[in-house]
């Protein structure tokens, strides 16, 4: 019987390599891309991994019912990675209204409703999982990105209490905690910025492949007595 996952954001750079190495363990994959249709990885996933299944889903999570139109394209699912994600750099007060309403679309609301909308499935499983991919800044949060940390820190308060109420029915939730990775979502950084944030990070700036060796060991068995934790993959830029 195959098992179906989820990956919201496929098309980015940590959503590809989360793809990639669940793919590896053998998951069909749900693909979720907004702007982007990933037709590379498609390709490369069925050449590599020919019985298994790779669909592509469409859905804007900037709009409010992102998630119900994403999830009306699924039709099993024992895990689910939220890797999707909208960054936004500035004062506060300086944010707009509506960068406000995208990031708690984008981060929150709408895979919120992708996880209430598919949870009817994880019964038919022995284990499933869910899996947030945050941010280092919603533990410690940053300043000039106040609304980002907030939606991140979202994320991780929504993965502690639901752990809590899907334990019973086998279900693990998590999250991973990325500190400085090398993707599109951090090109707006100068080098001299980068580099200085690298002089901070005792292991240097890390790649999106460790963030998806986190995500593999999370969903492929092994880890399977942890539940509402949050993994932290920076370095040690926060420990």
């Amino acid at each position: 019987m195959k098992r179906f996952g989820v990956v919201l954001g496929a098309s980015g750079d940590i959503g590809k390599a989360i793809s990639v190495r669940l793919a590896e363990q053998g998951w069909s994959l749900y693909l979720h891309w907004n702007s982007r249709y990933p037709a590379e990885l498609i390709d490369s996933l069925e050449s590599r991994w020919p019985s298994q299944e790779f669909i592509a889903v469409q859905a804007d999570f900037r709009s409010e019912n992102g998630g119900e139109k994403l999830a009306g394209q699924v039709y099993d699912a024992s895990c689910v990675i939220i890797a999707c994600g909208q960054g936004h750099y500035g004062l506060l007060a300086e944010t707009a209204e509506e960068d406000l309403e995208d990031l708690w679309r984008v981060h929150v609301k709408n895979p919120l409703s992708v996880i209430k909308r598919l949870s009817r499935f994880f019964s038919r499983h022995d284990s499933s999982y869910v899996v947030f991919v945050s941010s280092i800044w919603g533990e410690t949060g940053a300043a000039m990105e106040t609304a980002y940390s907030a939606v991140k820190g979202a994320q991780i308060a929504f993965v502690r209490a639901y752990a809590k109420e899907m334990a019973g029915r086998g279900t693990r939730v998590n999250a991973i905690a990325p500190g400085m990775i090398r993707s599109k979502m951090n090109d707006a950084f100068t080098d001299e910025e980068t580099d200085e944030i690298t002089r901070g990070i005792p292991l240097g700036i890390g790649s999106p492949e460790d963030v998806a060796n986190a995500a593999a060991y999370l969903t492929g068995g092994g880890a399977d007595y942890l539940t509402g934790q949050v993994i932290r993959v920076n370095g040690g830029w926060l420990i």
